[in-house]
């Protein structure tokens, strides 16, 4: 299937950006993760893309340098050619405003980021496992 086991990670910070890649890599994690910085980068890389790379996942996250994070997240779901795709926000902020806010515009999941290594590969590990493996999309032309 296409895109079958990508993940597309949108955040705007390098460090963190590493940190995730290092912890998926931890998990055995075989698939291909692509990074881009920043809301315009997402909706370029998707467009670019769809339909026949299309990432499995998109891993969003909330507080983007000069842009919101579910600003991307709409725009994402008002289009129907990427609606399908699961969106989970993968962010700091605890906040039960940002979290009704993002399931409100179309977020798919809600996750805080952890603040130890070992947290963020059992995070990682949970993540691919569930999304990428046992989670069925609406692009599936099979029963799962």
């Amino acid at each position: 299937m296409p895109g079958s086991s990508s993940i597309l990670l949108v955040d705007d910070s390098a460090g963190e950006c590493e940190l995730f890649r290092q912890a998926l890599t931890q998990t055995g994690y075989k698939g291909r993760l692509d990074i881009v910085e920043g809301g315009h980068a997402a909706m370029a890389y998707l467009n670019e893309h769809m339909p026949h790379e299309e990432p499995a996942l998109i891993l969003l996250d909330l507080k983007l340098r000069g842009e919101r994070g579910v600003d991307v997240l709409t725009r994402i779901k008002q289009e129907a050619r990427m609606a399908h795709i699961p969106v989970v926000i993968l962010t700091s902020s605890d906040d039960a405003t940002d979290v009704r806010t993002c399931y409100s515009a179309g977020a798919n999941g809600y996750v805080v980021k952890p603040g130890r290594f070992d947290d963020l590969v059992t995070l990682s590990l949970h993540l691919w496992k569930f999304w990428l493996e046992h989670n069925c999309t609406r692009r599936m032309a099979a029963p799962c």
